[in-house]
């Protein structure tokens, strides 16, 4: 364990095989630390993971992030997580630079169309997978329900949804008996947390000192993006899309699904999809040398942020992980995420499976519904093909991704 070339080389072979989302990877990482080195305990392994949950961003990265702060400080916890989120951040790169070259072409438009038909159902499959896990009672459903009906009926902004649902978890479920833990002493918190926040941030005043209008606010709307990451990446692509789409038309929602896409394909964290969006945003705002300098800045103040956490708390794992009221409100937070996350479904369902539909206003209330003459057979059709793969016959992701794009491809010989 002490020797750094097996430290490089775990952690690079974390960061190149980490698909499948947070559970594959979250079970990756605990064969290589814990199992087959033990590096960990397990019992330091489940009070990390505990940790991470706890914390806004992606969960699987900040525990790669902390294993290698554990291990061998700031430096190891850098280099772990930076290869944790490299190798995909170069692909998405790539990606994204062919995307806006390839994008129109129509067998490349035929991908694109399976690829979207099978986000609405993998989104469907996350949706199950998190209910199943946060949805233990009536009031969890109730916070569901009403964080879907927040922003499906009433566009609620994605934090005023966490909020409520944070301080409604508070007072509904925490536990009466209170574990006592010593907090422990952290000297170096505030050393951390100031640099922490000068090195988030510094970007972005220079970026200000310059006039850099459009990079600016990309950068502050990522920034605030990472504060209200909780539930994972799912949780905030409704927020993300509605801002993007509908308040600053940097993207359309199609754009949006083969984001999501994509970066499916890619390892590491699935929140990678911002820095797709930050290219192709920058890319429509003046070209690839703005779409490039986007991307750097949506993955800076991305990934900052879940250094700082990671660092300026880890001290602190045993005694967040005793506190109630805490682990209450992050039960409500993620009880809200399966309303998000179900809304995030049916946005993206409406959106690729007819041409048009309109909103309907009484009030407060907006519905959205839409025009059945507008159906696309070809979408659903494809949709339905994921939907037998991946929910009943749990085929890998990849391979329902990769089965979509060439049922798209079919699907151009169709009436």
């Amino acid at each position: 364990m002490n020797e750094n070339p097996a430290f490089w080389r775990v952690f690079a072979r974390i960061g190149l095989l980490s698909f499948g989302g947070p559970a594959a990877q979250i079970a990756l990482m605990h064969r290589e630390l814990v199992e087959e080195r033990r590096w960990l305990s397990e019992a330091e392994y489940l009070r990390a993971l505990s940790f991470c949950m706890l914390l806004p961003g992606p969960e699987a990265m900040q525990l790669a992030t902390y294993a290698g702060w554990k291990l061998k400080g700031i430096g190891g916890g850098l280099v772990a997580g930076l290869l944790f989120v490299l190798p995909g951040a170069v692909i998405i790169l790539a990606l994204a630079a062919a995307y806006v070259v390839y994008g129109n072409l129509p067998l490349v438009s035929a991908v694109f169309l399976g690829i979207k038909a099978s986000v609405v159902i993998i989104v469907i499959e996350a949706l199950q997978r998190v209910a199943r896990r946060t949805l233990k009672g009536r009031a969890q459903w109730c916070i569901a329900l009403m964080a879907f009906a927040g922003i499906f009926l009433f566009n609620l902004p994605f934090p005023v949804i966490i909020l409520v649902a944070g301080i409604a978890g508070a007072a509904l479920f925490a536990k009466a008996v209170l574990v006592v833990t010593a907090r422990p002493q952290n000297p170096h918190f505030l050393m951390i947390l100031t640099i922490g926040l000068i090195i988030w941030w510094l970007p972005l005043g220079i970026l200000a000192l310059f006039g850099q209008d459009f990079l600016l606010t990309v950068g502050i709307f990522f920034s605030k993006l990472a504060v209200v990451t909780f539930g994972g990446a799912y949780a905030v692509l409704a927020y993300m899309t509605q801002t993007v789409v509908q308040d600053y038309g940097w993207l359309s929602t199609a754009e949006m699904m083969d984001a999501l896409g994509l970066a499916e394909t890619t390892p590491g964290p699935l929140i990678l999809v911002t820095e797709f969006v930050g290219f192709l945003a920058g890319y429509a705002e003046a070209g690839l040398g703005v779409a490039v300098a986007a991307a750097a800045v949506t993955l800076w103040v991305t990934f900052v942020p879940c250094f700082l956490w990671v660092f300026a708390l880890a001290p602190y794992v045993e005694w967040m992980a005793n506190r109630p009221r805490l682990t209450a409100a992050l039960a409500g937070v993620m009880a809200a995420v399966v309303g998000v996350i179900a809304n995030l479904a049916l946005w993206f369902a409406l959106q690729l499976f007819f041409g048009q539909s309109s909103d309907y206003s009484a009030g407060p209330i907006t519905l959205r519904l839409p025009d059945l003459a507008t159906v696309n057979i070809r979408a659903v059709l494809i949709a339905m093909l994921a939907a037998v793969l991946l929910l009943r016959w749990h085929w890998n992701l990849l391979v329902v991704l990769a089965f979509s794009a060439l049922a798209g491809i079919g699907s151009g010989y169709l009436p």
